[in-house]
């Protein structure tokens, strides 16, 4: 590996250090959006709005995180590579306008049939309430499109801030909705819910002008082109349904899970179910969609800040090498990304799980939402932890397959998974003791596989990826967050009864010390790749001594 080859590899991963430290400003907004949205209760008010949220948070982790990107990187990249830079602008603005015009016109069709469907099928009032939101919602799914397909052009050329940074708008908006709304609509919760649902819509027109304006300082183009229609188009049109059900598995799993959920939540007008002719009282209480609404929140945070940026980041990276047809360079990239990934998951998860309770408490018990909500949360949070490290590793995964133009794989395995993530949830949100913890395993099971399933194929199709290596440091990683349970325990046995906010306080910076200080000792190369210290690795010297080729 030449030294110009490892200093765009540096760059790249320096860019997903960029993309992290933004995004992690961006999750802490998020965690203070949650915090005053969780306030106003867990019932089947709020309910309402959790699944009308879903939406716009498909759109925004498809889109925005996925699928419209991974079908314009590659495209993007090669043009570049092939034709030079203004043949990629050309691209973008093509790009660009039919984008525009074709989600106008979808915009308008799905406003006009949540209309005929509110009218003609309107339901009890619950009903009526998530069609009313999600309507008031559905432009953000604009928005945060045209949004993507700019961040994903500024990532190609290097520009990896503002991309990052526009979450922060979007919670920055929530947030003054959510403080303010109980001020101005006491009482009347549903209006303070509409008044949140409004704030997005809004978000989402600001992020789009400030990325269009560092668009047009990166020297790009913004004024949409309709025709000529670029070659390029038609391969990101071929690649994009597959892509969208290939990234979306866990977006859409937890979409189709939810309305399960609403389904088979007992409330006042239908507290019962009949099944096989008989009256069955239905599993979940009112409420459980807010509470997974919160669980799901903060095991996304360490998945966000670290694993999606750097699957991000990494993206353009591996385009270029299969572009170039350099699989050395894209197997040891790839390799080094999942050893990141794989730690950060485990040490992320393995912490959430010990520290769930205090941490749900300390995070959202207040006004509202009771200490029986803030339990019932910690546990769907500790079942949804115990797939973190596939969660994380999934995302390397699937953007390698779509490096090489591979769209087709993921979107297999990731359908194959769907209805038996569906009928695992459906069977065990009946088993007592799990109840709403069915959310966490089903998704952490099936994810595990599908994770498992895409590191065969992957290994099938370009032969050895450093197995052996990833094994090793998953073992490092392991034997470390031993070490951060032996520390972190004592301590919150010693604290039972205090305050939580100490035993968090106190075990969270703990548990990390004892974990980077472990993996330190273990001499564990992922450590320096994360905090971006990797020490004496000239170009020369990484390529003697740090060539870690298929093993």
């Amino acid at each position: 590996m030449d030294g110009e080859a490892h200093r765009e590899r540096e760059h790249f991963f320096s860019g997903a250090k960029t993309i992290a430290s933004v995004t992690l400003l961006s999750r802490i907004f998020g965690l203070v959006r949650d915090m005053a949205i969780t306030q106003i209760g867990a019932t089947r008010v709020t309910d309402a709005f959790a699944l009308a949220s879903k939406v716009p948070n498909l759109f925004r982790r498809l889109f925005g995180e996925g699928a419209l990107s991974a079908a314009f990187v590659p495209v993007f990249t090669e043009t570049v590579e092939t034709h030079g830079v203004d043949r990629g602008r050309v691209l973008l603005a093509n790009a660009l306008g039919l984008l525009t015009i074709f989600l106008a016109g979808l915009l308008v069709l799905a406003g006009a049939g949540l209309a005929v469907w509110g009218l003609v099928f309107p339901g009890n009032w619950d009903r009526q309430l998530v069609l009313g939101l999600l309507g008031v919602m559905l432009p953000f799914t604009l928005t945060v499109c045209l949004l993507a397909l700019g961040s994903a052009a500024l990532n190609c050329r290097g520009h990896f801030a503002y991309p990052a940074f526009a979450p922060i708008l979007l919670n920055v908006f929530m947030i003054a909705a959510a403080v303010l709304a109980p001020r101005v609509l006491a009482g009347n919760v549903p209006g303070q819910l509409y008044l949140i649902a409004a704030s997005v819509s809004v978000a989402g027109v600001v992020q789009l002008a400030g990325a269009l304006w560092v668009l047009r300082r990166a020297g790009f183009s913004v004024r949409p082109v309709l025709r000529p229609v670029q070659p390029g188009i038609a391969t990101m049109l071929k690649t994009m349904l597959p892509m969208v059900l290939g990234l979306g598995f866990l977006q859409l799993s937890e979409v189709l899970n939810d309305l399960i959920a609403w389904t088979l939540t007992a409330t006042a007008h239908s507290p019962t179910l009949t099944l096989l002719g008989h009256e069955i009282r239905k599993p979940l209480g009112e409420g459980v969609l807010m509470r997974v609404y919160a669980a799901q929140r903060l095991y996304q945070f360490p998945m966000g800040v670290l694993a999606v940026s750097l699957g991000v980041a990494i993206f353009p990276l591996l385009s270029r090498y299969a572009a170039r047809g350099d699989m050395a360079s894209f197997r040891e990239s790839l390799n080094r990304a999942l050893r990141v990934a794989m730690m950060e998951g485990l040490a992320a998860g393995t912490g959430l799980f010990v520290l769930a309770e205090p941490i749900v408490r300390v995070l959202f018990r207040r006004r509202h939402f009771t200490s029986a909500d803030a339990a019932t949360t910690a546990f769907v949070l500790q079942m949804y932890v115990l797939g973190m490290w596939a969660y994380c590793t999934y995302q390397m995964f699937v953007r390698a397959f779509y490096s090489l133009k591979d769209t087709l794989t993921p979107m297999k395995t990731g359908c194959a998974l769907v209805v038996p993530n569906m009928v695992l949830f459906a069977g065990l949100v009946w088993v007592g003791p799990l109840g709403p913890g069915a959310f966490g395993v089903a998704t952490a099971v099936t994810f595990a596989a599908n994770t498992c399933i895409l590191a065969a194929l992957f290994r099938r199709r370009l032969g050895r990826f450093g197995g052996r290596k990833l094994a090793v440091s998953v073992l490092r990683s392991l034997a470390a967050c031993a070490v951060m349970c032996a520390v972190i325990w004592p301590i919150r046995s010693a604290l039972s009864g205090r305050s939580d906010l100490l035993i968090v306080g106190l075990c969270v910076p703990a548990g990390v010390v004892a974990f980077v200080g472990a993996v330190w000792l273990l001499r564990a190369p992922e450590l320096g790749e994360l905090l971006g210290a990797v020490r004496g690795r000239g170009a020369a010297g990484h390529s003697a001594k740090r060539n870690d080729g298929p093993v």
